[in-house]
């Protein structure tokens, strides 16, 4: 036994390199690959050595989902630690959100041992055969910046310092790094590597050859817009924003937005729809953002110049993408603003124009406002609205409460009835794969334990979240927050893309579209069933805010709350 205890093994320095890189949690589910990691943090537990702590979860979607909430809110990557092939698998979508959010993850999982007999780790039981896979990386490849697989104990520190630096340069990213149970438990000397740190990939900048030339387009352009997504990552991007912009009276469209990217209720804010305005645009700055519009929807005049400044600027993950621009520049967006305010600083100015500019924007902003404000009238007697909803959230949350927004078809409904204006207030996924927001909220939570967090989600998205676990995960581990699920009965994301193709189709005329949740879930009780959170499901308007409140009021005593409001819903056609 003693002999056992005072080993070091490959997986004991891999956890100290872990803790050594800043990696505060491991959000886990943990298989027969991990004796030698779980028997390491055990002794270091025995041993009162501080180690990243272990955040258990049921199931691995709500693990990676955790930690990308918790590096949206931190800008820290967090570690996942999984199963071997089925492990991975099952964290499914929540690794295309990571790898789309552009959000640090480090992922490791395990490999069914490659040894059968007498090795020390070797193979154990039928499912260390069934487990086997001819390339298990196949599975994260195309969403990870990194992959490996660790050799040797010798030189774990590099591997993992390398995993960590990858993992927070620009563009940042999930990496995924395995290990069979051979290589875990061999001996290694306790400093066979010097202790090192690591550091992100610096920030690139505008060319200077080039910052003269975008500022002149920008003063002289008549109709200059601004376009962005997840520029507000970086909390500091916003004031710099907010100084270019009001310089040259350039308006904001914030397009799917995942961030606070502009105060919201800044009067040359224009909302979240560039249809309104990209017509008239004769320059046009694009901030971090993959898709600025949708050439099959709306598009610039012919005659506009773009130009396009991001981490990213060519979405070299996708195979297919076109964005026509002046120039593309692979800058980050907050080292930019910086260069073209200072440029702007000794430009020429004609301050009529741009007045007279800032006056009409200002003028539509307060239209859009009160067009919106007209769409919060609640009727008695008639379905809830997302609007209503939404306006009765607003005033049960401040400026510093996180805000998780995963509703979908309600997603541009709740960023215009409930504005932000403080960054990193706001959060979006970044991806399309449904179920983020259960897991980012534990996530959110912990990253922010001082901050209220409310997770907002449509029924669908609940569905895809695994609330059972969720709700497990957040009182074990003691992260409240409030969800408020906007309950409209079905998918309704995919009954909108079938009429957009086929307006006048049999789908809509036999209104059957195989989404709809006619026999509903009772979402709240399955909260209340796996996490003891506190539970309410609301029909009637006039109910909403004070079931709100109740949620509220749960949250603040310690204790999870979902508050499930039936909203007016699609269709309930028999499929």
């Amino acid at each position: 036994m003693e002999r056992q205890n005072s080993r070091h093994t490959t997986a004991d320095a891999f956890l100290q390199a872990l803790q050594d890189g800043g990696v505060e949690y491991l959000f886990s589910n943990f298989g027969s690959d991990h004796p030698t990691i779980i028997e390491g943090l055990a002794k270091a537990k025995a041993e009162k050595r501080d180690l990243p702590k272990v955040i258990i979860c049921p199931h691995e979607h709500v693990a990676m989902s955790a930690a990308h909430g918790y590096a949206q809110v931190s800008g820290r990557a967090q570690g996942v630690f999984v199963h071997c092939d089925v492990g991975t698998q099952n964290l499914g979508g929540a690794v295309h959100n990571a790898s789309r959010a552009r959000v640090p993850v480090f992922i490791f999982a395990g490999e069914t041992p490659y040894t059968i007999e007498e090795m020390r780790g070797a193979r154990k039981s039928p499912a260390n055969f069934l487990q086997d896979t001819y390339d298990q990386h196949g599975v994260l490849r195309p969403y990870v910046k990194w992959n490996y697989s660790i050799r040797t104990g010798t030189n774990i520190q590099q591997v993992v310092n390398r995993a960590l630096q990858l993992a927070h340069s620009e563009p940042k990213g999930p990496v995924y790094l395995t290990g069979a149970r051979e290589v875990l438990e061999e001996d290694v000397q306790r400093e066979a590597v010097p202790k090192k740190g690591w550091s992100p990939l610096e920030s690139a900048a505008l060319p200077e050859s080039r910052i003269e030339e975008l500022t002149r387009s920008l003063v002289e352009a008549e109709n200059p817009l601004v376009i962005t997504s997840y520029a507000g990552r970086n909390p500091a991007v916003v004031p710099e924003l907010v100084r270019l912009c009001e310089k040259l009276a350039i308006p904001v469209v914030e397009h799917y937005s995942s961030y606070v990217n502009f105060p919201a209720d800044h009067p040359l804010h224009l909302g979240y729809s560039i249809e309104e305005c990209i017509s008239d645009a004769d320059v046009i700055l694009i901030l971090d953002a993959d898709v600025p519009w949708i050439p099959s929807i709306k598009k610039p005049q012919e005659s506009a110049k773009a130009y396009y400044i991001d981490v990213d600027p060519l979405k070299e993950q996708l195979p297919l993408w076109s964005m026509p621009s002046e120039r593309y520049f692979k800058a980050d967006v907050y080292e930019a603003l910086l260069q073209l305010n200072r440029c702007i600083e000794s430009a020429s100015l004609s301050i009529g124009k741009i007045e007279e500019r800032k006056q009409r924007i200002a003028a539509l902003h307060q239209r859009q406002r009160e067009a919106w404000q007209q769409k919060e009238q609640q009727l008695p007697d008639q379905p809830i609205t997302p609007e209503w909803l939404t306006a009765c959230l607003r005033e049960v949350v401040d400026e510093e409460t996180l805000i998780l927004n995963e509703t979908i078809t309600n997603a541009k409904v709740v960023n215009q009835h409930l504005p932000r204006r403080k960054p990193g207030t706001f959060f979006g996924s970044g991806g399309t794969s449904l179920g983020w927001n259960g897991g980012a909220a534990i996530g959110a939570k912990l990253a922010s334990p001082d901050k209220t967090v409310v997770n907002l989600t449509g029924d669908g998205s609940y569905f895809f979240s695994i609330p059972s676990s969720v709700h497990w995960v957040s009182r074990k581990y003691k992260a409240p927050f409030l969800t408020v699920i906007y309950n409209n009965q079905g998918w309704k994301a995919t009954k909108h893309n079938v009429d957009r193709l086929y307006p006048n189709g049999r789908a809509k005329e036999l209104d059957s579209y195989w989404v709809n949740f006619d026999q509903p879930a009772d979402f709240s009780k399955i909260a209340e069933a796996a996490g003891g959170a506190y539970a309410e499901r609301v029909t009637e308007a006039e109910e909403v805010k004070a079931a709100l409140r109740r949620g509220m009021e749960a949250v603040s005593a310690g204790r999870s709350a979902v508050i499930d409001v039936v909203i007016a819903g699609i269709s309930k056609q028999v499929d």
